[in-house]
Order: structure tokens, then C-alpha cells, then sequence
């Protein structure tokens, strides 16, 4: 997810979380409290999901690179076919 993406949804609900709140309490004091602890919530949110992605990609040793096994160098066995050539770092698809 782009972070401009992020910030207009991060501001929507910001907003929307706002009216909701205010049209609850009547209390401009209560609202921007309970925003701003709904915007720090989010941030760590964000944080967590982003660091989460990062672990889970790994390492650049740990993964399992066609280039590291030769398969990006080997020639193509079907020449002939409009099939195109490996990209390294790339995995081929496990479907047929």
C-alpha cells in the first residue's frame, strides 16, 4: 500500500471517527482527545502491518533465488515458443 493511499484513508476515517464522536459526546474536548488517541492507534497499526510485511519478505540471503541455482542463465528449451525468458531473482510459477 502507497503511503498516499494510506494518508487519505488515514484522514477519512480521522474524520469520519470525528463527527461520529462529537455527535455522540457534544464535547469539542472529548472529540480531539479521542481522535488523537484513534490517530496514534492507527500509526502503530500502520507500523505493525509494515514491519510485519518486511519480516515476513525475509532476509536477501535467506531467499530462494532462481539466479543462485543457475536457472536464470540456462537457455530456454522451448526457443520456438513466444514463452519469454526468466527474470533473475524472479520465481516461476508453480501452475503448469
Amino acid at each position: 500500500m502507497s503511503f498516499l493511499l494510506f494518508l487519505r484513508g488515514f484522514v477519512i476515517a480521522l474524520i469520519a471517527f470525528a463527527v461520529a464522536n462529537y455527535a455522540i459526546t457534544q464535547s469539542l474536548r472529548t472529540t480531539l482527545v479521542n481522535t488523537a488517541i484513534c490517530a496514534v492507534l492507527i500509526q502503530i497499526g500502520y507500523f505493525a502491518a509494515v514491519l510485519f510485511l518486511v519480516w515476513r519478505a525475509g532476509a536477501p540471503g535467506e531467499r530462494d533465488d532462481s539466479a543462485s541455482r543457475g536457472e536464470a542463465n540456462a537457455p530456454l528449451a522451448n526457443e520456438g515458443k513466444s514463452e519469454a525468458a526468466p527474470v533473475p531473482g524472479v520465481r516461476r510459477s508453480p501452475l503448469p
